[in-house]
């Protein structure tokens, strides 16, 4: 009994050293040669601790911009409460979450197998987001569940949806490539068929957005780090000078923060901190993902002849590079206008992530490109932003506040906000 509880306490209550020893696994199962099996698993855990260290210096900024859109708006200021966060959540039930994610990665690969629907999800970064927050979802509704509940839960839902998802888009995913070698594996497929569907019913295929030719000038829009510090800086520009000038007794209060330095200048920093801090965590992702999903696609790809690889949001991208743009430009100009109706409306001071709404949007973007043309591609967008807006105040507010809600602010994503709901239900009628 000393022996499994320490094995509980260490392995599976560390989430860093299970994620590593799954990694160490799946490597010497594919015969790696010594040299690579210590490179994936040191990489591995050192890639998810990164993500806890990102996650602080994201929280960091939004604690500032938060506040000051409320003063802004003339709202009370209010905390999100008592709950987690993801560091201690992390703690507490990231052992859960990655063997969930682990198991729910083997159902999409048996049901590959043994059905017609032959897509392997490998859009590694988000299997952990999805597994984090529906965790997060159970957790908030059902109290602390027991640990292989949870797991197994989770595990059967993760598996259903990443077999399912790339089989809904997928005919769509046909017209904007011309074949059916690939699939969309991403949580943006609820805003890409919605735009799909816009598209169809509101655009003109004809005026295909490929036909305008876009200037070199804005080719910086296809780099995630410059529109999330570009954007983010114009909201916390605004905000700033909204404040300053104010004169308030929680406008001084919040000019005080930066001390000697002035406010606008402290805003502009905190801005670029906020994307750092996202920066860092996508690094971490992107670090122990590249080193699990490769401990797992050849055992996948042996396991199931015909396979097609479900991938990340950007494989579409060049097909309708214009539509990239558009949607990007609609899902921008939709969230200022939410986050002015939030603010005013339900009190909620909306955080436009920009990873979000520039991926999201640029891939519904496209979808509605391929059935609406250049108008399906804006209203794809400006779609994104409104399921984003309106599913991260319903995720913050009712789904998550106890515990990750500082996350659905910056890492949950499309279909995150449509299947949370269900989530929730299922929680409350099984636990």
């Amino acid at each position: 009994m000393d022996i499994i509880f320490w094995i509980a306490t260490n392995v599976f209550g560390t989430p860093a050293i299970l994620l590593g020893a799954i990694v160490l696994l799946g490597l010497l199962l594919q015969r790696k040669t010594t040299s690579q099996v210590i490179s994936g698993t040191f990489k591995a855990i050192i890639g998810f601790l990164i993500i806890g260290a990102g996650a602080g210096v994201i929280v960091g900024a939004l604690n500032v911009f938060e506040p000051m859109w409320k003063e802004v708006f003339g709202l009370e200021s209010e905390s999100l409460g008592q709950f987690l966060g993801q560091e201690k959540f992390n703690a507490q039930y990231g052992s859960a979450v990655t063997l969930a994610m682990f198991l729910g990665f083997l159902i999409n690969v048996l049901l590959a197998r043994f059905t017609k629907f032959k897509y392997i999800y490998l859009t590694g970064h988000m299997m952990f987001w999805t597994s984090t927050v529906f965790a997060g979802v159970v957790v908030h509704t059902a109290g602390d569940v027991p640990f292989w509940k949870l797991v197994v839960f989770l595990s059967v839902i993760l598996g259903l949806y990443w077999t399912f998802q790339p089989a809904l888009t997928q005919p769509i995913m046909r017209k904007i490539t011309g074949n059916d070698n690939i699939a969309l594996g991403h949580t943006s497929a609820s805003v890409a068929l919605l735009g799909g569907l816009l598209g169809k019913a509101f655009g003109n295929r004809a005026n295909d957005s490929e036909r305008i030719k876009v200037p070199k000038g804005l080719e910086f829009l296809r780099d995630s780090n410059v529109i999330t510090a570009l954007s983010m800086g114009a909201l916390f520009l605004i905000g700033a000078i909204v404040v300053s000038l104010k004169g308030t007794p929680g406008a001084e209060a919040l000019v005080k923060k930066a001390g000697d330095q002035n406010f606008i200048i402290y805003s502009i920093v905190q801005s670029f901190t906020f994307a750092g801090g996202i920066a860092i965590v996508l690094m971490g992702v992107r670090m122990f993902i590249g080193e699990l999903v490769p401990a797992f696609n050849g055992i996948a790809t042996k396991l199931v002849p015909g396979a097609k690889p479900a991938l990340d949001c950007p494989v579409t991208f060049p097909y309708a590079p214009n539509a990239v743009i558009l949607g990007f430009i609609g899902g921008f100009a939709g969230a200022l206008i939410w986050l002015v109706v939030l603010g005013n409306t339900v009190s909620y001071i909306f955080v436009p992530t920009m990873i979000v709404l520039f991926f999201h949007g640029a891939t519904a973007g496209v979808f509605g490109n391929a059935t609406g043309g250049t108008r399906g591609a804006l209203l794809g967008g400006f779609a994104t932003a409104t399921v984003v807006a309106w599913g991260q105040f319903v995720m913050v507010k009712f789904l998550l506040s106890s515990t990750i809600p500082d996350t659905a602010m910056w890492a949950a994503d499309s279909d995150m906000f449509i299947i949370g709901p269900v989530i929730r239900l299922l929680a409350q009628l099984l636990f």
